[in-house]
């Protein structure tokens, strides 16, 4: 009897202890019951007090787990086995994700403000009638210039960029849907050309460049042109916000013949499981006040254009990362081209690196 007493209590500490590892298991994979939100953002993408104020509002505990590119993103939701609830793609992998059966259709008779978008900013060809997306954030790719070697006024335009005055003085962010796209656009055709001759005009067009081209690189843009490292750089203008938050003699000029006009989104991936949490979240993040907020900490251009009433008259008025409605017209959205195209762009791209 005292033997089997002694098995049995053993049988219970096992027990026990696998429901304790069950459930730091949990915790740490951010599914710690129902009352919970898994968000998979960018990295430093949302104001960590707005996840405090969420909470305190709605009882909701939010997880945050970060991804640094689209594709990496793509991937884990795709091979499964996560428990994200929403998740943050740009415009051209939302397409994709809606193509591959990773996104679950919005339930917009849960939705409230959705009227606070900007009709610019909204039924995108990316997501016709926003079936599957909210708008969260929206920028373009531009030219960065520092006003101690570039006077104000005089760079205006994709072509100026090579002009032998700016000999060794550009960085180039280093994308190649981007990089191809302002060459195409110098050329008069779309971001999107799936022609070859016209793709191979512009990596053509992209190496006459080169000797005006100093670096081409990823992150660091932005250190070097706050340093004063570059006179001119091409770059996104998030990024953009970043470098003049540090140096006062940079600016950003969005070409006026256009240029690429990329989103943010929220979606909800396949993955997701806490709907109520899901929809209290979407509803909180699209009210004005929370959606200034977001922007005034992030520094990226709101599609809220109730929230955007709410900014400071300065950013308001700012027409680098607010430009009138006649550029914005000439803005172009990346569409998700096919996996040939893609690499097609890729391989165009790494000639004209190697070129360099």
């Amino acid at each position: 009897m005292k033997k089997f007493a002694m098995v049995f209590i053993a049988i219970l500490a096992i027990c026990a202890g696998l429901a304790y590892g069950s459930n730091q298991l949990t915790k740490s994979t951010g599914d710690s019951g129902n009352k919970v939100l898994n968000l998979y953002n960018w990295g430093d993408y949302i104001d960590p007090n707005l996840l405090t104020k969420f909470q305190k509002e709605t009882g909701y505990h939010v997880n945050v787990d970060t991804f640094d590119s689209n594709e990496a993103m793509y991937t884990k939701v795709q091979q499964g086995g996560t428990n994200y609830d929403l998740t943050v793609p740009s415009d051209y992998m939302v397409q994709k994700m809606k193509a591959d059966h990773l996104l679950v259709p919005l339930d917009k008779s849960k939705l409230t403000g959705l009227n606070n978008y900007g009709a610019s900013f909204m039924n995108k060809s990316f997501d016709p009638g926003n079936k599957y997306s909210i708008p969260y954030f929206w920028g373009t790719l531009g030219i960065i210039y520092n006003d101690q070697d570039v006077k104000p006024g005089s760079l205006e335009h994709w072509n100026q960029l090579w002009s032998k005055k700016y000999r060794n003085d550009i960085m180039l962010i280093d994308s190649a849907r981007d990089i191809m796209g302002f060459s195409l656009i110098s050329m008069g055709h779309s971001v999107n050309a799936t022609n070859s001759r016209e793709m191979i005009a512009a990596k053509d067009k992209l190496n006459r460049l080169s000797p005006n081209v100093k670096a081409v690189v990823a992150d660091e843009i932005k250190m070097y042109m706050a340093e004063g490292e570059a006179p001119v750089a091409v770059d996104w203008s998030g990024e953009a916000t970043e470098m003049m938050s540090q140096n006062a003699h940079l600016h950003y000029v969005v070409p006026t013949e256009g240029s690429n006009m990329w989103f943010d989104n929220l979606v909800i991936p396949k993955t997701a499981k806490h709907y109520k949490a899901i929809y209290a979240f979407l509803n909180f993040m699209s009210k004005p006040e929370n959606a200034a907020q977001n922007a005034r900490y992030i520094g990226y251009s709101t599609p809220n254009t109730a929230a955007f009433k709410l900014l400071p008259k300065k950013v308001r008025e700012d027409k680098q990362f607010y430009p009138p409605q006649k550029v914005i017209d000439k803005l172009q959205v990346y569409r998700n081209l096919s996996a040939q195209k893609v690499q097609q762009y890729n391989d165009l791209y790494l000639e004209f690196k190697m070129n360099k």
